[in-house]
């Protein structure tokens, strides 16, 4: 069974640590325990989890340093704070930092367990526009190797080329498109949330439509010049691909 995220609970009480570790384990979360911020520390830069589950008094952890350097621990995994001595200092100081979730114990089960699907899913988007970016990346580096190849008035050098720019760039951009139909299903897993075109205004879209339209003219433009079949796969396919992007 696939773990459904993975979980970093950190307390310094034994039995809140390991009941509440075997209930999110029943849940399917892979779930780690450590008894301090030290530790705690330590598993996060080793491992990649998707939420900490975190006490705001365990040892190690003065002035919440743990979730004050959180981000450069384990970059975008958001905390859930737990804690026996609420305050309302406390309450301040977790709401400027990157906490999904604050609670006091003892813990309303039901209720963490919203809490830990909200923040995983958090992480779940995190992690998905960053791949987002990345992919986008190796998309504008292939559409800059098209036409590259499309300024080449050697035939054969073309010839011998652009299958291998047919095949690397469609994948590269197919990938992209999938990338931005996940956060679009992550976000709309709520029925209050926002399309992610509206959420994000969506510029790295418009620009990936925007390269694909110059992609097309320019393929367009040559055809004359190029009696290829692999050049009229290209155009097709990247037209096909446009049609998407207009429409997501």
């Amino acid at each position: 069974m696939t773990a459904v995220g993975r979980i970093l609970l950190a307390d310094d009480e034994q039995t809140f640590r390991e009941s509440t570790a075997d209930l999110l384990r029943q849940q399917g979360y892979e779930c780690d325990c450590v008894p301090d911020a030290h530790a705690a520390a330590e598993k996060l830069a080793k491992g990649a989890y998707d939420l900490l589950i975190a006490d705001i008094r365990m040892p190690g952890n003065p002035d919440l340093e743990l979730i004050k350097n959180l981000h450069e621990l384990s970059k975008g995994t958001p905390a859930i704070l737990v804690t026996a001595f609420p305050s309302q200092r406390s309450a301040i100081d977790a709401v400027q930092l990157p906490v999904a979730a604050y609670m006091v114990k003892p813990i309303d089960f039901e209720e963490l367990k919203k809490n830990v699907v909200e923040a995983i899913r958090r992480k779940s988007l995190f992690c998905t526009v960053a791949e987002t970016k990345n992919r986008l990346k190796d998309w504008q580096k292939q559409m800059q190797g098209i036409e590259d190849v499309l300024q080449n008035k050697n035939h054969k050098v073309f010839s011998a080329s652009i299958k291998n720019f047919l095949d690397l760039s469609l994948m590269n951009i197919s990938a992209a498109f999938q990338d931005v139909k996940n956060l679009t299903n992550i976000l709309t897993d709520q029925n209050d949330e926002p399309p992610i075109c509206n959420l994000l205004n969506c510029p790295r879209l418009i620009e990936l439509v925007e390269g694909l339209t110059d992609a097309v003219r320019g393929l367009e433009k040559t055809k004359s010049s190029f009696k290829s079949r692999e050049l009229g796969q290209l155009r097709f396919k990247l037209e096909q691909l446009l049609k998407k992007a207009k429409n997501i």
